[in-house]
């Protein structure tokens, strides 16, 4: 199992997100090879919460063109995992 802080990159903040958070939905940006029961564990250890489900998406990374010849590359693919809780609450901002 991978440490809490390598599985949870960083918190997910947009307008939509930020209005999950009144339905105790937290977003965060986790570790592409991470599971829904590691991604559980590590939001438990790191903010001492109780989470009741976890939903994860998969997003492919962009294509850009870049310098003169519009040379072809990628952005990296990474994983979203919106966490409900059960009991607690989090404090992002």
């Amino acid at each position: 199992m991978k440490n809490a802080f390598e599985v949870i990159i960083a918190p997910v903040l947009t307008e939509k997100t930020n209005a999950l958070i009144q339905e105790k939905k937290y977003t965060f940006r986790v570790a592409p090879g991470a599971g829904k029961i590691e991604i559980a564990k590590a939001v438990e250890e790191l903010f001492k919460v109780k989470v009741a489900d976890v939903n994860v998406m998969n997003y492919l990374g962009k294509t850009r063109r870049s310098g003169r010849t519009g040379q072809v590359g990628r952005r990296p693919n990474w994983k979203r995992a919106v966490v409900t809780l059960a009991e607690g609450s989090i404090e992002i901002i």
